[in-house]
């Protein structure tokens, strides 16, 4: 099977998979930005200076305690496919997972900031809920000062945290796994290739409310950036614009997909 006939069998059970998921799409609002604008989910944005890591998103969200409005409307931006990272240039790829746009998590600047995005779906009855991030965290301090990022997927029914992601730039690399590259000339942590994460929603799940926060922050003491890209948030994996050879994990989505397509029919058969 060439690369090509994978990544059309994957844009052709993605379009099966909208069809058969019907009404419940709608949990989604404008998940991977193609709306051109952030529509449907939550900006927050604060100072960070006086908290150390891991500064908590609902902190800088409306309402939290260092939330400020005129870094929450300034701060985060729409990204498109011919963005540039202004740090990275080319080492860290495209911005965008999917389509034309994405989003980015606070800007490419230092200064002591975080910014959050979050969106809430309802009443959630897909197989799955997928979402793709970059990040870069320029590299400095201790593990509690450093440039951080922090994705986190709650389920709001129960009360409990499903996926968590926590990284930050401390000297020596030890705030990050393999996800991450170290560009030595520039001095930052960054993630070259999308992150594809996954949650299958089994009985247990099913019907829950479900929101997901990404924050990204710059370091404690002010003097080095931290963001993050986020595309993709929905009941499906989308192929990429730039598909290179998939991964074993890439692969393994695409047949969860495929399993999730044939539940679908089956709940249909059954209602």
């Amino acid at each position: 099977m060439t690369l090509k006939s994978v990544w059309q069998g994957a844009v052709a059970l993605g379009a099966l998979v909208l069809v058969a998921q019907g009404a419940s799409a709608s949990a989604f609002v404008n998940g991977g930005f193609e709306a051109g604008d952030a529509s449907g989910w939550t900006i927050g944005g604060g100072y960070r200076a006086p908290v150390y890591n891991p500064p908590n998103p609902a902190d800088f969200m409306p309402g939290g305690t260092y939330y400020d409005p005129s870094v929450a409307s300034s701060h985060s931006a729409i990204v498109s496919t011919s963005s540039v990272d202004p740090n990275l240039g080319s080492k860290i790829g495209s911005l965008v997972y999917s389509g034309k746009y994405a989003w980015r998590v606070e800007d490419t600047v230092a200064g002591g900031y975080a910014s959050v995005i979050s969106q809430t779906v309802t009443n959630y009855t897909d197989p799955t809920i997928y979402f793709e991030w970059k990040s870069v965290l320029l590299g400095a301090h201790d593990a509690t000062e450093a440039a951080t990022m922090v994705i986190s997927l709650k389920d709001l029914t129960s009360g409990t945290e499903l996926i968590h992601r926590e990284y930050n730039a401390a000297a020596g690399g030890g705030g990050v796994d393999p996800r991450f590259t170290y560009d030595n000339p520039t001095g930052n942590f960054y993630t070259a290739d999308w992150q594809i994460e996954s949650l299958n929603i089994d009985a247990s799940l099913s019907g829950h409310d479900f929101m997901l926060s990404v924050l990204g922050s710059d370091c404690e003491p002010t003097a080095h950036w931290g963001y993050v890209y986020l595309d993709g948030f929905g009941s499906v994996v989308v192929p990429p614009n730039n598909p290179g050879v998939p991964e074993p994990a890439t692969l393994a989505l695409m047949g969860a997909a495929f399993a999730g397509l044939g539940l679908l029919r089956r709940r249909r058969k059954q209602a």
